[in-house]
């Protein structure tokens, strides 16, 4: 005897009321996968951590401090765009992140600013030649100034920060070699080195007058901190010693004004 067919309801039902049977006889359903924060929320987050850091904050960081899956770049990304015409931009500097007044807006600004000591010519070109030459000697300094530097001159960089010791040279007398630092990119809001001005800005800035010699250029300058072939790093206990004292003891003629 042949068996009835069931109502189709009865079937729809039956087949509707375990939904995860196959699931359960195949094993354990795959877990949803787990979204990150809203975009919104990870650009205000963000936003918070930039606004109440008291120095400019690497990617590294920022990620270190936001919920999983939080999409960094793209809050970096689109807070740079939003803040592109406001009173602060937000501005990536040696390769951190941090806000600044609007360059066009820095004139507010000047009654609250600290005054500061500004840079003799000497101390200006010495700032130069060792951004662009850096790993460089003193003497290779005077070398390229054409004329002597009075460690007076090195001490005011120094001071700044914007110039420190990297190491000592493997020639003889094992003079000291120095570079720019963190602080010097932060200041003059540069990314990196790779940022300053070339031959045709300098001369369109008028840093550069009157006739070129045939064959001048501006060398691209390093980024890289670790110590070239050619350096040996400063032992501890060092540093303070030759901050204290200069290279030589030989007396140093007047710097050039």
């Amino acid at each position: 005897m042949s068996r009835p067919d069931a109502d189709p309801q009865d079937r729809d039902e039956a087949g509707s009321a375990d939904p995860d049977a196959s699931t359960a006889a195949d094993g354990a359903p795959d877990p949803a996968p787990a979204r990150g924060p809203e975009p919104a929320d990870v650009r205000r987050m963000v936003e918070a951590l930039l606004f109440a850091a008291a120095e400019p904050l690497d990617e590294k960081t920022l990620a270190e401090r936001l919920p999983a899956g939080a999409d960094l770049r793209g809050a970096l990304r689109d807070l740079e765009a939003d803040y592109r015409a406001r009173g602060v931009n937000l501005l990536r500097v040696a390769g951190k992140w941090m806000f600044r007044t609007a360059s066009d807006l820095a004139w507010l600004m000047a009654r609250e600013a600290h005054e500061t000591r500004r840079l003799s010519r000497p101390a200006l070109e010495t700032l130069a030649a060792i951004a662009y030459h850096q790993p460089v000697t003193r003497a290779e300094v005077e070398a390229i100034r054409g004329v002597g530097l009075s460690k007076g001159t090195l001490d005011v960089l120094l001071e700044t920060g914007w110039v420190r010791m990297r190491g000592r040279r493997r020639t003889p007398g094992r003079p000291v070699t120095y570079g720019t630092s963190e602080a010097f990119l932060i200041h003059f809001g540069l990314d990196s080195l790779r940022d300053l001005p070339g031959l045709e800005e300098l001369k369109g800035a008028g840093l550069l007058e009157g006739r070129i010699p045939p064959g001048f250029h501006v060398p691209m300058p390093t980024d890289d901190p670790a110590l070239t072939p050619d350096e040996d790093p400063i032992e501890p206990g060092e540093l303070a010693d030759l901050l204290a004292a200069d290279e030589t003891d030989e007396p140093e003629p007047p710097d050039a004004t």
